[in-house]
């Protein structure tokens, strides 16, 4: 198997390529399988780049290469370089995969696609879908530029109205582009059920859409509830993630501001993440402004902590600091990796009212609801959490146990057809491949 990422986790956090990642250790393990990782670097990381390189190995490891993108079309999506698209096909034939698997096309190309298609005609391509960014030109978060509000589907004219240089025609042909790219692949997994029915209402045939669940190994010790608190008033809160404009951090700071102004501050915060260059620049202003009076403040007055980025490893020790988790992103989310990171810790989750999070979550059962977007909604709830008696301990006696690492490997080997000890994974049977002239 040859699994395509969007980054490698130790270079730019983020879900898509943690679950890819997790996949690619989890695949080592099984006898009979040979995983192989390629994953894309951008100008992020410019000493990476030597001279007449474009894909290279990463940092002395078996079996993981770095795919350097560059010349890359944001708008279609596509990759421009041919010497880099030459080097991807020469690699396709030195490992011979079986199944090639994307986990995203951003930075990588559309048309790697069909090229996949020519090079390894029988091999079995698999795209796994970790946000909407072939229906949505806004970075994929189906959010209403024009109105600041989630949008519930595309159109011509209503993406148009988000991106007024761009004419409805613009996006005819650009939706066109990317059902055409995917036409090659052969099944598509989703790791949600609601963004299933979003794409098959945008085009995707049913019959090639799964569900395959996200999973990752147990970071907290001693089993799934990992550690306990001190016990007490549950008044701790903690933001996990990227600081950028769709995981509301900036929803959550509002909110502490409207609990000390109506006199309320005997709690905490701790933002625990990183990629806020990513952030846009009034985010990154109404951020740093609040973090800029917040370290002004005395230590008595201080409720909220700024810890920086972190990984997967360092959880343990940030979870034991709070004791709830806040997930207050400002888009549908697909399966917000994090909420499984809770709930491996024994930590409650308060989230947004939307998409994956309502869909995981379960208000009053497992965790609590809040209006997505709505600093007040959030306020309340808060409050709420550190005031309601016995709330906490009935809300984390109801928690699930968060999807496995071996859960997700044996639903994605289903989706490959490996059958151990059987012929090797590829085509289903009576699937003819296509040879198409690209």
């Amino acid at each position: 198997m040859l699994l395509i990422s969007l980054f490698h986790p130790e270079l730019i956090r983020g879900g898509a390529q943690q679950v890819c990642y997790e996949l690619f250790e989890g695949l080592k393990e099984i006898d009979g399988v040979n995983p192989t990782l390629l994953a894309s670097v951008d100008s992020t990381y410019p000493a990476l780049f030597k001279s007449g390189a474009r894909i290279t190995g990463f940092d002395g490891r078996r079996d993981e290469y770095l795919f350097l993108s560059r010349d890359y079309d944001y708008w279609w999506h596509r990759g421009t370089n041919p010497l880099l698209l030459k080097s991807f096909a020469e690699f396709l034939l030195l490992v011979k995969p079986d199944v090639v698997h994307f986990h995203h096309f951003l930075t990588l190309g559309l048309n790697l696609l069909p090229l996949t298609r020519r090079v390894l005609p029988e091999a079995k391509i698999v795209f796994t879908l970790h946000e909407f960014l072939a229906i949505c030109a806004a970075d994929g978060h189906m959010r209403r530029k024009s109105e600041n509000a989630l949008c519930r589907f595309e159109s011509q004219v209503r993406c148009h109205q988000c991106f007024p240089d761009h004419s409805p025609e613009d996006f005819f042909l650009r939706k066109m582009w990317v059902q055409d790219n995917f036409s090659y692949v052969d099944v598509f997994t989703c790791p949600s059920k609601f963004m299933i029915e979003h794409y098959s209402k945008w085009g995707i045939p049913a019959q090639k859409l799964t569900h395959v669940t996200n999973g990752q190994r147990n970071y907290a010790s001693g089993g799934a509830k990992g550690i306990d608190t001190a016990g007490g008033q549950r008044n701790r809160f903690g933001f996990f993630g990227q600081m950028v404009d769709a995981k509301g951090v900036q929803v959550l700071l509002e909110a502490v501001n409207i609990l000390r102004n109506d006199g309320f501050i005997d709690f905490e915060v701790q933002v625990n993440g990183g990629n806020f260059k990513f952030a846009s620049e009034k985010v990154r202003k109404e951020i740093e402004a609040f973090e800029q009076v917040e370290v002004g403040r005395s230590t008595e007055e201080r409720i909220v902590t700024f810890n920086g980025s972190y990984d997967v490893d360092g959880l343990y020790s940030r979870m034991s600091q709070v004791d709830w988790v806040v997930v207050p992103s400002i888009w549908w989310e697909i399966f917000a990796l994090v909420i499984s990171e809770a709930w491996m810790f024994g930590r409650p989750v308060i989230c947004s009212n939307v998409g994956a999070m309502a869909e995981r979550v379960s208000d009053g059962v497992d965790g609590l609801h809040f209006e997505m977007g709505n600093p007040h909604s959030l306020a309340a709830i808060m409050r709420r959490a550190c005031t309601e008696t016995g709330l906490w301990d009935r809300l984390a006696k109801g928690l699930p146990i968060p999807p496995g690492r071996e859960r997700m490997v044996s639903e994605f080997l289903d989706v490959y057809g490996f059958v151990e000890g059987n012929e090797r994974p590829g085509h289903r049977e009576g699937q003819v491949p296509r040879h198409r002239e690209i």
